[in-house]
Parts: C-alpha cells; sequence; structure tokens
C-alpha cells in the first residue's frame, strides 16, 4: 500500500500534486492511503489558496479530465468524509482509463462527489447567512467584531475571504469548533479551533470574549 501525504484536511494542491504523480506512476486507487497532517495555524495569507488545474504525464488529465470535475474536486476536499480524496483519486483515474465516465450522469461514485459538493455548498452559505457579531472593546487595542458558528465541513479557510471582502476595513474574529480565524486589515490568521463549551455567554461581558480572543489568537 502506498501512502499519499497532504499537508492539511484541505490540501487540494497537494492531492493535486500527488495525484499527478500517481497517475504518472500508473498507481490504481485500491494501493493508495490517503493521509492528512495536522495543520500549523501560524501563518497570515491574503486570500484563500488559488487552485492550479490538474496537470498531466503522459496525456492523463489534463487532456481527459474536464473542468468541472477540477472545480467539483475542490468542493469535495472540504467535506468532513475521512473517505474523500479516496473517492477523489477513484474518479481521477476512471476518467483516466474510462473516458465515458464523463456521460454518465447515474455513475454512483460521480453522483456521491456531486453530493459531497452540494454539502459542501450548502455549508459555505449557512456559514454566510449566520454568522452574527458582537463587538468586543474591554481588554483589546481595539475594537474586534467576534462570532462563532460550527460548520460541518472543513470550510473555514474558503469562507473567510467572503468576510474579508464584505467589511474590508473590518476587524474580526470567528471561532469554530474545526478552526478559526481573525482578519486584520484583509490578512487572515487561522487560529485553533473552539468547542463551544468553551465560548462565553451571548451576554457575557466583553472582558469573557477577549480573553477567549487572546487564547486562540495569543497576539494582536
Amino acid at each position: 500500500m502506498m501512502q499519499a501525504w497532504l499537508d492539511s484536511e484541505t490540501d487540494i494542491e497537494g492531492f493535486r500534486e500527488e495525484a499527478r504523480s500517481l497517475l504518472a506512476s500508473q498507481v490504481p486507487p485500491d494501493e493508495v492511503q490517503w493521509l492528512a497532517l495536522a495543520r500549523d495555524d501560524a501563518e497570515f495569507t491574503g486570500t484563500a489558496p488559488a487552485g492550479s488545474p490538474l496537470g498531466s504525464s503522459a496525456r492523463s488529465a489534463s487532456s481527459i479530465v474536464p473542468a468541472s470535475f477540477q472545480r467539483l474536486c475542490e468542493m469535495v476536499v472540504l467535506h468532513q468524509d475521512p473517505e474523500r480524496f479516496n473517492l477523489l483519486y477513484r474518479l481521477l483515474w476512471r476518467l483516466v482509463h474510462e473516458p465515458g465516465l464523463r456521460y454518465s450522469a447515474g455513475d454512483p461514485d460521480m453522483l456521491h462527489a456531486q453530493q459531497m459538493g452540494h454539502a459542501v455548498r450548502r455549508d459555505l452559505q449557512k456559514m454566510k447567512a449566520f454568522v452574527h457579531f458582537r463587538v468586543v472593546s474591554d481588554g483589546l487595542q481595539a475594537p474586534i467584531e467576534m462570532g462563532w458558528f460550527e460548520p460541518t465541513h472543513h470550510i473555514v479557510e474558503a469562507a473567510a475571504p467572503w468576510f474579508a471582502q464584505r467589511s474590508p476595513r473590518a476587524r474580526w474574529a470567528i471561532f469554530t469548533p474545526r478552526r478559526s480565524v481573525e482578519c486584520k486589515g484583509q490578512l487572515l490568521h487561522f487560529g485553533a479551533a473552539l468547542p463551544r463549551t468553551a465560548l462565553p455567554a451571548n451576554d457575557a461581558p466583553d472582558a469573557a470574549w477577549a480573553a477567549v480572543y487572546w487564547q486562540v489568537f495569543g497576539k494582536q
């Protein structure tokens, strides 16, 4: 069994690179084990990572894999299902070796991937609609809008740029049980997860929310 390591649960670029190499080496899906490393939350980034097209070796993905499937991959890697990378690589393998698959509307693997993509899109829409912020001033050098959300899938990194663009001059933080994120001047900083049990009550004083902020992000 060959192991394919990814840098995080949402490492789409790592998946593309590994898939390219595996396809070029003709490694079948049932001989690959996909593994994701823990994410380092110490970096700032201006935007979410931009995707590059799936490349090809020996006429593999670039000429056979449709662009619509590449976009579907970007959604499915955000799903919570631990088997998602296995599913996507199996579909890539089949698209290369079974070109007619792209025209098969009822294929079980493709339907499963599409359902996963729809679930991720719904989760993204919920996060954008239901995060409610409160302004916290006490205990901080500058006011910060803070909110909390419980996503079903690994969507925090994908949703964060939308919040940054919506309020380009605002300073805010969103805590979630998967990963937290803050924005300073459109720079995004991803921090540790925060379970609901560690979240202050809605009517808690600012100091309680400020303490949570310091706990998760550790600096200003």
